[in-house]
Formats: structure tokens, C-alpha cells, sequence
């Protein structure tokens, strides 16, 4: 169900649904984004690296992140913009067959000179099967006030 601004609170927590990302899903992306770097389309080359096979690039990891945490229904029928991201952290690698989580928490509440809508910035940490941390991020949102607050 849809938060409005005034229903969140700081220390908030919310844990998305779990998600395996194929190999089909990397390479469709990856070809999809024009992507050509060989640590994400060539096996031989990848096996070489300290990864020891291809990977999804990380970016690729936040527009999952992304997905997931719409999953929750947060802010289905109240978000207005995304704004920003901000203290990007690349940890570990996303690779073929992981499973992924987003856990997310509400790091900052902010009025608005607008007053039907504040913001509402959450840091967002992908975990893999292994409770390995793959991305942390801080992710800003403006989301729609109640009109009888």
C-alpha cells in the first residue's frame, strides 16, 4: 500500500522480495544498454579476472534494486520524482544464478516549500543468498503529502 510523506518515519526498515537473476536476464540487459566491455560478454576473458566469470555491471544491480523495491508498494500511487542518488557503493560483484534482496531505510525526511509533497531519502543495501552486501546507495524521492495533513 502507498505511503504518503507524513506515514514515514526515520529508522523505517523495509526488506524487498528475493529475486534469482539469470544469465539471460545479465546478457539482455547488458546487450540492451550497448554495453561491451569483456568482464561482461566474454566468458574466456572474464575467467581471467579476479571474478572468475562474467559479471552484471553495477549499474545494471541498481536498475534491480530498483525493480525490488517497487515490488514493496511503497510508493506506487505517491511518488512524484526520483531526484537523485547519492554515496554510491560498488562492494561485490552481481553474477549469474545469485538470488538478491533489498533491505531499505528511511535515512531523512525533508519539507518542501510545496506543500503537497516533501522528500523522502532511503538507503538501499542489495544483499546476495549469502547476506554478502553487492550495492549501497542513498536514494532521494518526492513523494505526495496528504491533502488533509
Amino acid at each position: 500500500m502507498s505511503r504518503y510523506f507524513e506515514e514515514f518515519k526515520i529508522g523505517d526498515t523495509f526488506r524487498t522480495p528475493s529475486k534469482t537473476i539469470t544469465e539471460g536476464a545479465i546478457t539482455m540487459m547488458v546487450g540492451l544498454a550497448g554495453l561491451t566491455s569483456p568482464l561482461f560478454v566474454d566468458e574466456e576473458y572474464a575467467k581471467k579476472t579476479p571474478f572468475g566469470t562474467r559479471i552484471a555491471p553495477g549499474r545494471l544491480t541498481l536498475l534491480l534494486m530498483g525493480g525490488l523495491e517497487e515490488q514493496l508498494g511503497l510508493y506506487d500511487e505517491t511518488v512524484i520524482a526520483l531526484v537523485g542518488f547519492d554515496n554510491i557503493q560498488f562492494t561485490a560483484p552481481l553474477k549469474a544464478g545469485d538470488t538478491i534482496y533489498v533491505d531499505m531505510k528511511i535515512i531523512d525526511l525533508k519539507e518542501t516549500r510545496k506543500p503537497d509533497r516533501g522528500i523522502v531519502v532511503h538507503r538501499s543495501t542489495c544483499f546476495n543468498q549469502h547476506s554478502e552486501a553487492l550495492v549501497q546507495s542513498d536514494t532521494t524521492h518526492v513523494i505526495k503529502r496528504r491533502a488533509d495533513h
